[in-house]
């Protein structure tokens, strides 16, 4: 029997190459008809594999009905779709998709991309148009270069005006000519302005931004991170080295935006911030099902961090419906042992990590993502994976246009937290004192959108981890 890789397991999810899985069930135990298609045929090996791979893998498993009961002609999406425990509602998150090189890239998060993230907004009082109103654009990405910016809105895609019926893909073609908006008299209309953008595949720097704000007295970091990459953490550590250097004393971790990502990253920036930090504390404990978690359900404690600020008695962090697994990890990692105060919007709501499966032998190209672990923090609590994920101490709903930059103290979120920090109301005024008109704008159903959906995989997952199935 091959030995299996586990080269990722993610919290966005785990990445598993694997080879040969042993079966769980009868070779002969199918439901394909000697009549059957060509297509239906080939549909049908795979499927068995996918079948025998989350039989192994998935917590559910003792939930997944016998392999004779499953279809097993259908074409691989659907037939996985058809095997897991309660899809949207206890299985929400897992998936698979065509090509495993794109998705471990994504994972990683290289990327083929505009670079815009932002939120679709009605642009009339009559709520004909809408418009993308900017949240940031990705460092080094063409529409950064291009001079795309947070707090920029775009009204057309290519001389279409955006709709409801098109928004949603408006942001696909390889290459788009995008009219730029300006905010007047209450609504959102087109400039003369029209920025031509073509994507490129792109390695995302999570670190959008990260300054410290003297105000009233007080040093407040303030770090607005994008994804848990395990290739940024040394840089990660360089930037809580800096907040030690000067002297902070608070923190605001804004993961608005962060859809989740590596948990050893996660779990090096919970060790950066933790209050009194002792390596003998226990962060998180992962639970596998029957088949792995004799071996893998262990503890993971705080690590020797150099840069923890050390003087924290509390974290504010900014959170929305996208902040999501490996950041709701941190959140359930610090409760226990300091003040979490969450400004924002509820998140999303996912207490359980994936691993990428995919076939060693190279005789599919397809990856899956299932769901093979839960989290619980060091007093046993995870009761955050529903829809309603973690609620927040201040509800704010971040929706105000247009958006002041990244460290703006009047900044919806920041500003809230900087307010309760400090005890003082934060004016929305220009350098002259004058009160800048903001608007609160309502937002379509889709709360944020991407150029590239793939960024927005709500994962978590281990590193480095050999697993042999049983």
């Amino acid at each position: 029997m091959k030995k299996i890789t586990l080269v990722s397991l993610i919290l966005l999810g785990v990445f598993i190459t694997q080879s040969c899985i042993k079966n769980l069930i009868d070779p002969d135990d199918t439901n394909v008809s000697p009549n059957a298609t060509e297509t239906e045929k080939a549909n049908s090996e795979v499927n068995s594999w996918i079948y025998d791979s989350m039989k192994s893998y998935y917590l559910w498993t003792d939930n997944m009905k016998p392999k004779n009961k499953t279809n097993l002609i259908l074409d691989p999406e659907t037939y996985f779709d058809s095997i897991l425990y309660q899809k949207d509602t206890t299985d929400r998150f897992s998936w698979i998709q065509e090509n495993v090189e794109e998705l471990t890239a994504s994972l990683n998060g290289q990327n083929t991309v505009l670079g815009i993230r932002s939120s679709p907004i009605y642009a009339d009082n009559a709520k004909t148009r809408l418009a993308f109103a900017v949240a940031y654009t990705l460092k080094n990405s063409p529409a950064e270069r291009a001079g795309i910016k947070r707090g920029d809105f775009i009204t057309q895609v290519n001389g279409v005006d955006l709709t409801l019926s098109n928004y949603q893909k408006a942001l696909e073609p390889q290459s788009v000519k995008l009219t730029l908006g300006q905010y007047l008299n209450g609504e959102i209309s087109s400039t003369s302005t029209i920025v031509s953008v073509t994507k490129e595949e792109l390695q995302t720097n999570p670190i959008q931004h990260a300054s410290v704000i003297e105000y009233d007295g007080k040093k407040i970091a303030y770090l607005v991170y994008l994804q848990f990459l395990s290739s940024f953490d040394e840089k990660i550590r360089t930037a809580f080295a800096d907040f030690k250097a000067k002297g902070v004393t608070e923190l605001v971790l804004d993961l608005r935006y962060n859809p989740g990502g590596y948990i050893s990253s996660s779990e090096i920036i919970s060790s950066l911030i933790v209050k009194n930090l002792n390596t003998n504390n226990v962060m998180s404990r992962q639970v596998w099902n029957n088949n792995w978690n004799s071996k893998y359900g262990t503890s993971s404690y705080f690590k020797n961090e150099a840069n923890n600020l050390g003087t924290l008695n509390r974290v504010y962090i900014l959170t929305s419906n996208g902040t999501a697994s490996a950041s709701e990890l941190i959140i359930n990692n610090l409760k226990p042992y300091m003040d979490v105060i969450l400004i924002g919007e509820h998140t999303y709501g996912k207490n359980v990590g994936s691993v990428t499966l995919s076939d060693k032998d190279k005789r599919w190209k397809w990856g899956m993502q299932p769901i093979v672990l839960k989290t619980v923090n060091s007093k046993g609590d995870s009761d955050y994976g529903t829809k309603l994920g973690f609620l927040p101490t201040y509800e704010v709903k971040d929706n105000k246009i247009p958006y002041f930059q990244f460290g703006d103290i009047r900044e919806t979120l920041l500003k809230v937290a900087i307010e309760n920090i400090t005890g003082k109301t934060i004016a929305t005024t220009d350098p002259n004192g004058r009160k800048i008109a903001q608007k609160a704008v309502e937002r379509t159903k889709l709360e944020f959108i991407y150029d590239n959906p793939a960024l927005d995989k709500k994962e978590m997952f281990y590193d480095n981890i050999s697993i042999s199935p049983k």
